[in-house]
């Protein structure tokens, strides 16, 4: 169905509409074609619910587009060529729009009625597209899924488009106004993630930001994923959810345990643990239980399903500090596409997009072709390793890759515990290396006791 006929179906069932703030708004342009571009750019010709005021509107835009006057005999003119004229029922009604209309100050209000209508139209209509379908079982469900969210994520992006700004509306909607803009101190910071020169280069994490951890198996990215967790919702006491596609529930609290306890995860495993250890445990354990920290361990989830999981977690009066997923490529897209890359690229954007919508950090996890174990010499990780997409590098606000050579040096033992955070992207910041500990027994990584400075140890 097109989008004319789902509209005069939508008037017909009596769905959301306001033909008045339409003509009213139609009428303000022909009284003063300045106030043409007072809508232009905020509503589009599907904004309107009348066929026929979808007409007038864009044959407006046409005459805009040429740096013509707008007015009743120009746009009379203009739709006769496009033999429009009869079906807009003609002169006398394009003289009734702006026919003893006086000027409207708030136009800006009659544009968001008529916007908002037609969002709500928008919804009515694919919800009823999507009883059809469903009620046809004519399609496979995944597919029926997948068309679903592709139009509520756009529904969702239309709705939070935002208009350009001027310096002063963007100082002024700043927390803190002018003073807090221009002082260091007093500006807004990212949330910490507890790695001393990460923090540095990167200001912490974002609200809005993509992030990207990739590294190739057994270099420890669930592990550093899990450091930055728990610092967030046991340091600061931001609320954490996890999405483990590959680890169990059990698995990933296990681990976060013995690193926060400081305890050899493999005795913890096997059971011989002293006193000393289990008091340890106990101490973190406690601590683990008060954090906000909320994982879910389904396989294969999707983007809707994220959504709607974290959206119930926010209405519950939770305000996410942070979203890990792990890891990218263990997601899944409903329906059809025509190669994984395509899936791959489908999921990147979506996370931008939720982490945009949420108003949090996403730290997603990702893999690496195996580019680096082939390559001689240096085995560092490019961005031209990222797994099945290059849309990962162009989505992604940060790209950190972890290395550590004694991977593939086992004979140097003075190599051992030695890992690199390198920054290869960042949208907001330097790029560089970021030397750290990695602490076998308990899988965890630490900052360099020459990068600690004051602070306390985790």
């Amino acid at each position: 169905m097109s989008t004319a006929a789902s509209a005069a179906v939508a008037l017909q069932k009596g769905l959301p509409a306001n033909i008045d703030a339409e003509r009213f708004i139609l009428g303000s342009v022909l009284l003063d074609d300045s106030r043409f571009i007072d809508i232009a750019g905020v509503l589009a010709n599907d904004d309107f619910a009348l066929e026929k005021h979808r007409r007038i509107f864009a044959r407006m835009t046409e005459l805009h587009a040429r740096n013509e006057k707008i007015d009743r005999v120009t746009i009379a003119n203009e739709l006769l060529r496009y033999n429009e004229l009869e079906s807009v029922d003609g002169l006398s009604y394009l003289i009734s729009l702006d026919d003893g209309l006086p000027r409207i100050s708030n136009l800006d209000a009659y544009v968001k009625i008529v916007r908002d209508k037609a969002i709500l139209r928008r919804i009515a209509v694919a919800s009823q597209q999507l009883m059809n379908r469903a009620l046809l079982a004519e399609d496979d469900p995944a597919e029926i899924l997948e068309g679903a969210e592709q139009t509520l994520l756009q529904l969702g992006e239309s709705r939070a488009e935002k208009g350009l700004a001027t310096p002063l509306q963007v100082i002024q909607n700043y927390e803190g106004g002018l003073n807090a803009f221009l002082d260091p101190s007093k500006r807004i910071k990212g949330i910490s993630t507890g790695i001393t020169k990460l923090d540095e280069m990167t200001g912490g994490l974002h609200s809005g930001e993509l992030i990207i951890l990739a590294a190739r198996p057994s270099m420890g990215k669930t592990a550093l994923a899990l450091n930055i967790c728990w610092h967030v919702a046991s340091r600061l006491f931001q609320p954490v959810a996890i999405f483990s596609l590959e680890m169990s529930q059990e698995s990933l609290l296990t681990r976060m345990l013995c690193a926060a306890a400081r305890v050899d995860s493999q005795r913890f495993r096997a059971g011989y643990l002293n006193e000393s250890e289990r008091q340890k445990l106990r101490a973190a354990a406690n601590t683990m239980v008060e954090a906000p920290i909320y994982i879910d361990d389904t396989a294969g989830v999707n983007l809707m399903d994220m959504h709607a999981k974290l959206r119930r977690l926010q209405q519950s009066g939770q305000k996410l500090g942070l979203v890990v997923v792990d890891y990218l490529q263990l997601m899944s897209v409903r329906g059809r596409t025509e190669n994984r890359n395509q899936e791959v690229s489908q999921l990147s954007r979506g996370l931008k997009l939720l982490s945009k919508e949420l108003g949090c950090p996403f730290l997603v996890l990702s893999q690496l072709s195996r580019a680096p174990e082939t390559r001689q010499g240096d085995h560092r990780p490019q961005l031209s390793d990222l797994r099945e997409s290059g849309s990962i590098e162009q989505d992604a606000d940060l790209v950190g890759f972890i290395f550590r050579e004694e991977v593939y040096r086992r004979d140097r033992e003075d190599l051992r515990g030695v890992a690199e955070l390198i920054l290869a992207k960042q949208r907001n910041g330097p790029i560089g290396k970021i030397d750290l500990v990695f602490i076998h027994s308990m899988t965890k990584f630490e900052n360099r006791a020459e990068d600690l400075g004051d602070l306390p140890p985790e």
